[in-house]
């Protein structure tokens, strides 16, 4: 899969945000232009006791959510865990894995933010712009906005608000469990986002691609560590 190098990423925080700044102008909130037969969906995982990271890429097809394709990749950490900064942390090694694929999906799931973010650019925003596809951003926690719970019921949804501005959807994928926090990143908006999330949920509490990717990168890393 090709990617676009838009910038370094062996950086300090203060040109981190500075990085930031430039590229949420790149940052384009649109409709789909086509129909998704291939999502893909990613995910990292971290040694417990090195500074160790692995990442999974799951590719799947639509309607049935078969699995056509995954790669991972293994590295370091090179830069350190700071809230709204998780790109610089995560995206390296996650582009090393969709260097690896062999078709460039229609849509890419991260298990991070997208535009619910201090700026605007999370990690589904970052990795869409180097990967130059539609994006979505499926965190299982909240960074920014404000919003009221959904019901408990499967589907039930509700705004995430930030200064004024929907900046994404709290979805509940499974009656009775903790919802998922969606957010559109690059080339989607936000009811493309939710749309395509909902044709993956399959009795889970994360939806398909980034559950699978989820499960292949717990196994990659447990098979790697003595």
């Amino acid at each position: 899969m090709k990617i676009h190098r838009l910038h370094a990423w062996d950086v300090k925080i203060d040109e981190a945000r500075r990085i930031q700044k430039e590229l949420v102008k790149k940052l384009r909130i649109e409709p789909l232009k086509s129909e998704v037969s291939y999502i893909a969906g990613a995910d990292v995982s971290y040694s417990r006791t090195t500074n160790t990271m692995y990442a999974a890429i799951v590719v799947l097809h639509l309607p049935q959510l078969e699995i056509v394709e995954s790669t991972s990749a293994i590295g370091k950490a090179n830069f350190p865990y700071v809230p709204g900064f998780l790109s610089f942390r995560e995206a390296p090694i996650l582009l090393q894995a969709f260097e690896k694929l062999r078709s460039s999906p229609d849509v890419a799931m991260f298990d991070g933010q997208g535009i619910a973010h201090p700026l605007k650019l999370g990690l589904a925003v970052h990795l869409g712009l180097f990967l130059d596809i539609p994006t979505i951003g499926c965190a299982k926690k909240r960074l920014v906005g404000e919003f009221e719970e959904p019901g408990n019921e499967n589907g039930a949804q509700s705004l995430l608000v930030h200064k004024h501005e929907p900046v994404g959807v709290v979805l509940r994928t499974k009656s009775n469990v903790k919802p998922v926090y969606i957010s559109p990143g690059h080339k989607i908006n936000l009811e493309g986002a939710v749309d395509c999330t909902l044709k993956t949920i399959r009795g889970f509490r994360l939806p398909e691609p980034t559950r699978q990717a989820h499960l292949l990168v717990n196994k990659i890393r447990t098979s790697s560590q003595p």
